[in-house]
Parts: C-alpha cells; structure tokens; sequence
C-alpha cells in the first residue's frame, strides 16, 4: 500500500456537488493506494504508522492529539509514468481487490480511536485541502 500523507488546517471531499467528507480542524488527509500484493495486515500496519507518524503540532501525532484524518482512495498513487506519456495503471489493483482493504485501513483508523471522514470508493471527487506546513510524506509498506 501507499499513502501521500498530508498535514491539513482543513480538507473536504465532494462528490457531484455534495460533500460527502470533511475535517474542520487540524489533522491528516491520506490519499491511498491498493497494489496487488497487498492485505489486511498490510492495511493494518500502515493505519498504525499514520495514526502515531508525529507530524502534527509539536512533533506529536494523530493519536497523542484525537486529531481528525480525511482518507481518499486514489489508484492513480500506483501510476507508472516511465514510458510514453500516457500512465498505465497496471500496478494498481482492481476495485473488488482494493475497495476492500481501503475499509480495511479506515476500520483500523477506527479501532484505534480516531476519528475518519472519507471519500467515496470509486467515485470522481473534488478534494480541497489546505496544506498546513506544507507538510507532504509519502509512506509505503
């Protein structure tokens, strides 16, 4: 799995207009990505590096402060640019594959105590974000 982690003042996601997640306060906004060779503990152990990376407000994280994260499915973080200019999406895996583990990396959010907002799986969203540093880390397990 990927994730581009990013430390936000305040971030929402819509789909056709309507807002269907938002964090209003400081927190993270993941954007995350299924390969094929992922799983459930894969997506359990990244949720644990995201909800304790100390990227937050005097070195501390998610965890230590309850701050909110916004999580967005985005299979395009498995783009592979090196030739030509289109991407091809070989490296991402399929919806019936990554839908599930994206749940899966949000439940383990969840079970941990935190509070998720998310996108909606599959869906063409408008994501906006204020970018709070800017602080950007790119996490891969």
């Amino acid at each position: 799995m990927r994730a581009v982690v990013q430390r936000v003042s305040r971030a929402s996601v819509s789909v056709a207009g309507e807002v269907v997640g938002a964090i209003e306060t400081p927190g993270l906004m993941v954007l995350v990505g299924v390969t094929h060779r992922d799983t459930a503990a894969i997506a359990d152990a990244l949720a644990d590096k995201v909800w304790n990376l100390r990227i937050l407000d005097g070195e501390r994280s998610c965890a230590q402060l309850g701050a909110p994260l916004l999580v967005v499915s985005q299979f395009t973080l498995y783009a592979d640019t090196r030739k030509g200019r289109r991407p091809s999406w070989n490296a991402a895996a399929p919806g019936p594959v990554s839908e599930p583990l994206v749940d899966a990396f949000v439940s383990a959010l969840r079970s941990r105590g935190a509070a998720v907002e998310t996108g909606r799986f599959g869906a063409m969203m408008q994501v906006s974000l204020v970018n709070d540093g800017p602080m950007t880390l790119i996490l891969e397990l």
